[in-house]
């Protein structure tokens, strides 16, 4: 990856786009400072005015309450040996120390609701849910801390397509609601198309294209641009 740059606002969605490896996920994870200590990492990642990529020890572990992340595999991202109830309170223990137990316990359920899911499955473990509940949970999980981003890193691609399509739902609705920033990564440009503010198109590490959404599904400027979009069908955005 070489010669990123792009910029998130609130309550707004940047689909990073391109096919599998050209470094969407690495520049996922680069942003939440993830990769430290696996990979060489230069450059700058700011997060409401804060520079990440100089934050350690407890100042990281604070500026982590405003950024999280939704892996792509809904089986293997939530820990099989936790229930419900101890994945959702897990990172607010650590990342919000100054909420109670008892307020924690209340948010689990808050949180449940907002993602569509029963208040009475906060004891049963992930292998009892579908993929698509799965997700359900992950995405509650993000949103346990308040966060301001959310880094999206392909939730959907693991799903039945009619799954698919509940999930997207579940985060535009949640985005219109709490205001929160996606950087939303893919490769399916009928994901884009229902869900982007703003697009950037990665090829081999680099950003090829980028600007509002409306403008590179129309009129894209760059031959694998126009690549992507020619290879997909189209999702109908819910009114």
């Amino acid at each position: 990856v070489d010669g990123v740059s792009f910029a998130l606002y609130p309550g707004r969605t940047l689909a990073l786009v391109g096919e599998s490896g050209c470094g969407k996920t690495t520049i996922g994870k680069a942003v939440l400072q993830l990769l430290r200590g696996i990979a060489r990492i230069g450059g700058t990642a700011t997060l409401d005015g804060q520079r990440l990529d100089q934050l350690h020890g407890e100042a990281l572990r604070r500026a982590r309450r405003t950024a999280q992340i939704i892996f792509q595999d809904p089986f293997a991202s939530l820990n099989p040996r936790m229930r419900v109830a101890e994945i959702l309170q897990e990172g607010v223990a650590s990342l919000r120390p100054e909420i109670l137990p008892a307020e924690r316990q209340r948010r689990v359920l808050q949180l449940l609701e907002k993602v569509g899911l029963r208040a009475d499955v906060t004891d049963r473990y992930p292998h009892e849910f579908s993929g698509g509940q799965r997700q359900r949970l992950a995405i509650a999980r993000a949103l346990a801390v308040e966060p301001r981003l959310i880094v999206c890193d392909e939730p959907t691609s693991a799903l039945d397509v009619s799954v698919q399509a509940q999930i997207l739902n579940l985060l535009a609705e949640l985005q219109r609601e709490l205001g929160v920033a996606y950087l939303f990564i893919t490769h399916n440009f009928a994901v884009v198309e229902y869900l982007a503010d703003e697009i950037a198109v990665m090829r081999a590490g680099r950003i090829v294209e980028a600007g509002p959404a409306e403008r590179i599904l129309s009129a894209p400027a760059d031959d694998y641009t126009r690549e992507l979009l020619a290879a997909v069908p189209r999702l109908l955005r819910a009114a």
